[in-house]
């Protein structure tokens, strides 16, 4: 159904003492998408009332039809976990055999169901996301926030892109906490990804790890509809969130962006179509991003043209299509090259979110056309023979020793962290960042499935990409 190009490359095996999926004892049945019997009779136990509507889904391509988005969201509400990993190691080990296993895998909600029954997520956060009750407290997109003491709207400068949001409605999804030092320590801007908001998406890793640090001081984006909405007013938020901390902090010119996912290729987009940006951040530390898009959009999508899509989807998921307009506008304008130093991190082996990620066509390289400093780091490749060069998902690179190590560094010194700066063989030698435990690898792996849920309940779904706005044609 899509072309050779766009099909997800094969998981690589992994190294190291991360255990490999467990072998099925009794033969499969011989199914056209190649399901694992282990999977389907876990889930068979676990959902007898929901199973017919699981069978379907299972058995198809790993899309979901519209008509279809309230199973699948009963399923993941009622399934009770049979076990919760025991220890750090267990987390991974679970969640590598979860995603490395079918070969190939396209089964993305089916994928999800597994995690959830494999305890790979807090049941409370899924509960409240699929209830539609996520956006409160520190996920809140409605904060009290005061007017900026000088003008950054409509524009800050004459070459910024024409904001399509009023003012008010964009500086609501600023949340502030009331630690905030307005510039007497580096603001640091947290974007989150696809079906996340900031507050969620980084509480239990690096800005529980950065908080209350002398070189970082944490405010975070909690944008309306869990940036599924169209990528382009997503990135109105961003903008106008740098400009805003930008005018009411001290040091105006002294900030770091701290990106996830979408939230790396939105933040690109910031820096190429409001300029002004440019001149006030000082670092973009940007974690899995699809800078190239990614190959699941079109197969969740089933398109191998963001205009010629069989199933409905999100319009952020359209857009983010390694074929989508939006990319391709992206890097025609300049967009595939960093504007300020910039930091990458990813996961070569298992991300189950972006594809392609490995080598020189991996999504989230960028560029240094412009000699800002860069610095791309795949994690396997820096930590290979070691803890940290195993398995690692989408989600799971936020709580890599690595990204944190070279977060750390980036804040410390000018340009982007490096790795000549920083102990690579200690850092490597652990699963995850000193300061973080058990519960919150859960919690961060789990964004995975909550993304899937808010991903499905979202209300808009589409089958051509939105259009681009006026000033990016």
């Amino acid at each position: 159904m899509l072309p050779l190009s766009l099909a997800a490359p094969a998981p690589v095996p992994v190294s190291g003492p991360v255990s490999a999926p467990a072998p099925v004892v009794t033969p499969a049945p011989s199914l056209e998408d190649e399901r694992s019997l282990e999977e389907r009779q876990l889930l068979k136990g676990l959902l007898p009332e929901l199973l017919p509507s699981l069978t379907n889904l299972l058995a198809d391509l790993g899309t979901v039809a519209v008509e279809d988005v309230g199973d699948v969201l009963s399923v993941l509400k009622n399934i009770k976990p049979t076990a919760r990993p025991t220890n750090i190691e267990d987390a991974l080990s679970k969640q590598s055999s979860i995603w490395a296993a079918p070969t190939s895998r396209t089964d993305f909600f089916a994928a999800v169901a597994t995690q959830v029954a494999n305890g790979l997520v807090l049941d409370d956060t899924l509960k409240t996301a699929i209830s539609g009750g996520l956006a409160v407290g520190e996920n809140s997109i409605n904060n009290n926030n005061p007017a900026p003491p000088s003008s950054i709207y409509p524009k800050k400068n004459a070459s910024d892109a024409p904001y399509s949001l009023s003012e008010s409605a964009l500086r609501r999804a600023i949340y502030i906490p009331s630690s905030f030092t307005y510039g007497a320590k580096p603001p640091v801007i947290f974007v989150p990804g696809t079906g996340a908001y900031g507050g969620s998406n980084y509480a239990n890793n690096l800005r529980k790890l950065l908080t209350g640090t002398s070189y970082a001081d944490p405010i975070w984006l909690n944008i309306p509809g869990a940036m599924l909405a169209d990528t382009q007013k997503n990135a109105e938020y961003i903008a106008y969130a740098i400009n805003y901390i930008s005018a009411i902090s001290s040091n105006s010119t002294n900030m770091a962006v701290i990106s996830w996912s979408q939230g790396g290729l939105d933040t690109q987009w910031v820096f190429t179509f409001w300029p002004s940006t440019q001149h006030v951040v000082r670092d973009h530390l940007s974690i899995a991003p699809d800078f190239k898009g990614t190959v699941l959009a079109n197969i969740l999508c089933l398109s191998a043209n963001s205009d010629q899509a069989l199933n409905l989807c999100d319009p952020a998921v359209i857009q983010q299509e390694a074929t989508s307009d939006f990319v391709r506008t992206l890097r025609a304008h300049g967009g595939d090259a960093a504007y300020v130093p910039t930091t990458t991190f990813y996961s070569a082996f298992f991300d189950e979110i972006v594809q392609p990620q490995y080598g020189t066509v991996a999504s989230s390289l960028i560029r240094d056309a412009r000699n800002v400093g860069v610095s791309n780091n795949e994690v396997q490749s820096v930590c290979a023979g070691r803890l940290g060069g195993t398995f690692y998902g989408h989600a799971g690179v936020l709580f890599h020793p690595l990204t944190y190590a070279l977060v750390v560094d980036a804040l410390q010194h000018e340009g982007p962290g490096r790795l000549e700066r920083i102990d690579v063989p200690s850092v490597c030698s652990e699963y995850v960042a000193p300061g973080l435990d058990l519960d919150d690898v859960v919690a961060t792996t789990g964004l995975i499935p909550v993304a899937g849920a808010l991903l499905l309940s979202y209300p808009v779904k589409m089958f051509d990409e939105p259009a681009l706005m006026s000033y990016a044609v």
